[in-house]
């Protein structure tokens, strides 16, 4: 009889334990909206997959990175991305790479999130002051002076940023824990949307002057990615 209970019991635990490991995919884009006929459809939660004897060291392989780009714009930096776009071998891995290169004397990354990874970032030259912003009510900033070889780790979904404060160039790597981690820069977003959001709205959240909003709405948006 006590046999019969363990097997019981073991069964139930090999039950629990199974939906407990059962969970929904992470999205690897922004929106996947259901189709009932599949053959409207074109796309998957990542990309569809090459038959693996077809794949060539070409499939997981990306040159480059090594130079720096120009920084040469409105906001002074640069994001050159490794992801699975660059290297197809990366779906369904999981990881993705970017080069970050910021001009001189205030050089910005602006405030944005990626709304799909954790970043980890590593300086390779340059001295940079960083933070993210932790989750509401306490919106604490945390943030540090890094110099090169110092790593630092952005949680995924904070708003972050990082801005050159030294005299000369400055440039990093970053990995993040997504093979599309997605970028959302939050003035692009909020300022620069398509359509724009209604003054109204932005006037009240920001406690701006509505003609302030218009005027925000009017710039034009610098993309560094």
């Amino acid at each position: 009889m006590k046999g019969h209970y363990f097997l019981v019991a073991f069964a139930f635990l090999a039950l629990a334990s199974s939906l407990a490991s059962a969970y929904d995919p992470s999205p690897l884009q922004d929106i996947c909206v259901a189709i009932n006929d599949p053959r409207t459809g074109i796309f998957v939660n990542g990309k569809f997959c090459k038959d693996p004897k077809l794949a060539t060291a070409d499939d997981f392989f990306f040159s480059g990175l090594n130079i720096p780009r120009n920084t040469s714009n409105a906001v002074g930096s640069v994001v050159t991305p490794v992801n699975v776009d660059q290297i197809p071998g990366l779906n369904t891995l999981g990881i993705s790479l970017v080069r970050i290169d910021y001009a001189p004397y205030g050089g910005l990354n602006p405030p944005h999130t990626h709304p799909r990874a954790t970043e980890i970032l590593v300086v390779l030259e340059g001295t940079l002051y960083v933070g993210f912003v932790t989750s509401n009510p306490d919106n604490r900033l945390i943030s540090k002076v890094l110099y090169p070889g110092d790593v630092f780790v952005f949680p995924i979904g904070l708003i972050h940023f990082q801005q050159n404060v030294g005299k000369t160039n400055a440039a990093v790597f970053a990995g993040l824990s997504s093979q599309n981690p997605g970028v959302i820069t939050i003035a692009n977003a909020v300022f620069g949307s398509n359509p724009p959001i209604n003054p109204d709205v932005l006037s009240r959240a920001f406690q701006l002057d509505n003609k302030v909003v218009k005027y925000l709405q009017s710039r034009f948006w610098w993309k560094n990615n």
